[in-house]
């Protein structure tokens, strides 16, 4: 008896081994590529950011950046909901903030 012999055209072999190495080639450069991008988090990336008040400061209150309410102590003087304060320094999960200028 035997085993049936298989024909596969050759343009579907061609076919699937260019599909396989352009999906190769495009996932080496896009991970190439997140891996050169420089990760965003932590304590070290508030430092020097932008936060809007949201709660009158007097010198504690809450400000706001990207979304996120964070307490916070203001360095010196009362600052009003809206104004805008820059980050000083993090301690733990509440911010130091002098005003902007």
């Amino acid at each position: 008896m035997g085993i049936p012999y298989v024909q596969i055209d050759l343009w579907l072999i061609i076919l699937v081994i260019v599909a396989l190495v352009a999906f190769l080639a495009l996932a080496v450069i896009y991970g190439v590529r997140a891996h050169r991008l420089q990760v965003s988090a932590g304590r070290e990336e508030l430092i020097g950011k932008v936060a809007e008040v949201a709660t009158t400061m007097e010198p504690k209150g809450m400000v706001r950046i990207s979304g996120e309410h964070w307490a916070a102590v203001l360095e010196k003087g009362r600052a009003e909901p809206g104004e805008e304060v820059i980050v000083t320094k993090v301690e733990g999960l509440k911010l130091r903030v002098a005003k902007k200028d």
